[in-house]
């Protein structure tokens, strides 16, 4: 199915976000995803990672993103690329929340930091 309309459209929430599926290999798409997420205000994810690239565009508020070690400020029209197996966590801005739109391959497997596989969010499946 080409398009995917708004009421098609799946969400899951998560003790720190909701995330949105746009499109899936479950919803219409065959080997990508897309994906709105909204974090509250302070929320914070927790360390992981994944098995594959994630790209991530900033659409709304601000972010700290850490990246294997690394931290970095993000706000609207940014975007960030996470390479595949690097320890990640993103803290949402305590007052404005965090909203992005993120793709990756649709079979992206997560992962904690001691090699715990978490499969295929649903998000993402």
């Amino acid at each position: 199915m080409p398009v995917i309309r708004t009421a098609e459209g799946r969400s899951t929430e998560t003790p720190n976000a909701v995330m949105t599926t746009l499109a899936s290999p479950t919803l219409g798409g065959t080997g990508q995803s897309l994906w709105r997420v909204d974090m509250r205000p302070g929320a914070q994810g927790p360390l992981h990672v994944f098995d594959t690239e994630q790209i991530w565009s900033v659409v709304g508020g601000a972010a700290t993103v850490e990246l294997d070690g690394e931290t970095f400020g993000v706000g609207p029209g940014d975007t960030v690329v996470m390479p595949p197996a690097v320890q990640r966590q993103i803290t949402a801005d305590p007052l404005a929340g965090f909203a992005a739109v993120v793709t990756a391959a649709g079979n992206a497997r997560a992962g904690l930091p001691d090699g715990t596989d978490r499969g295929v969010p649903p998000w993402i499946a």
